[in-house]
């Protein structure tokens, strides 16, 4: 009866000690760190990987991730320089770098996302506030992220969280905003456009009156040439009758009556008069019926012909 006892007893005792064993010793996985907490208060932190102790029934061990933790935040509304409102879709990378403050100040995951959320935003609508919508949209993040990093981060540090990056996704107009933004887009790309057109049409006034201008030139110049060749040719052609008609002068002047007569007479016409002075010529006149060649010809002249 008594060995049945000793054996109880020692039975007993090796499982109190296996529990007392499980209750001293843990283990701190790579990717942890430890806060060991006596009866409620932060005694020290553990951030080694391996096995380690604490006293049994009185010290807790509260383990936090070591790796990077990402607080994705929901659109929030920032309003820029130049008065546009924005939604700014965004998302923060951060790590719990001092368990012991990290335990005293928000205790838990849940507590830090909260004390991220508003010191993230603050500083979103603080940087961004001082940008016009263009140059937040449109110019260079990298800076704007980097400023909004550097000083969440600060504010951060005293509950021992580190922010390693701060990523705007997409920045969007309020959907009330975007109708009117969108109708002054158009309305600045008609102004343009109008812009351009009368700029077009002003080259092209510019062109025609050019062309014009050097249409006239040309006929001018084309009209000068062709008077001064006009003139050369009547002046040769004056010279050539002039030297003809010193040649045989009579012959010129009975030639020239003949064509005055050719130009006076028409058909039918009957003279009644004297033969002198401009029809000196139609005296002593070889008619046809008398065979004369002279006379076929003034006849032809005097009836028109």
């Amino acid at each position: 009866m008594n060995q049945s006892n000793l054996a109880k007893g020692l039975m007993a005792l090796v499982l109190a000690m296996l529990v007392l064993i499980s209750q001293a010793v843990f283990t701190v996985h790579q990717v942890e760190q430890v806060l060991i907490v006596q009866l409620g208060k932060p005694i020290r932190p553990i951030t080694e990987p391996g096995l380690h102790f604490k006293v049994p029934f009185i010290q807790d061990a509260f383990s936090f991730e070591r790796r990077l933790l990402i607080f994705d935040q929901d659109p929030q509304e920032v309003l820029s320089s130049d008065k546009k409102n924005l939604k700014v879709d965004n998302y923060a990378l951060w790590r719990i770098v001092d368990p012991l403050k990290y335990f005293q100040t928000v205790r838990n995951e849940e507590g830090a996302t909260s004390r991220l959320s508003d010191i993230i935003y603050s500083n979103i609508r603080e940087v961004l506030g001082q940008y016009t919508m263009m140059e937040i949209v449109a110019g260079s993040r990298a800076d704007l992220v980097t400023r909004i990093r550097d000083q969440a981060s600060l504010q951060a540090a005293q509950y021992g969280i580190e922010i390693v990056d701060v990523r705007i996704q997409r920045t969007d107009l309020p959907p009330e905003n975007s109708k009117a933004v969108f109708r002054r887009m158009q309305t600045e790309r008609e102004r343009q456009a109008k812009t351009y057109r009368a700029q077009g049409e002003e080259e092209a006034v510019k062109i025609r009156s050019m062309a014009n201008r050097e249409r006239e030139v040309l006929l001018a110049t084309a009209y000068k040439e062709s008077q001064e060749l006009r003139g050369q040719g009547d002046a040769d052609a004056t010279h050539i009758y002039a030297e003809a008609y010193r040649q045989d002068p009579d012959f010129f002047e009975f030639k020239r009556i003949l064509d005055a007569y050719e130009k006076v007479f028409t058909k039918d016409t009957t003279l009644i008069l004297e033969p002198s002075g401009f029809f000196r010529y139609l005296q002593d006149v070889d008619f046809p019926e008398k065979g004369g060649a002279a006379a076929t010809r003034l006849e032809g002249a005097v009836h028109g012909e």
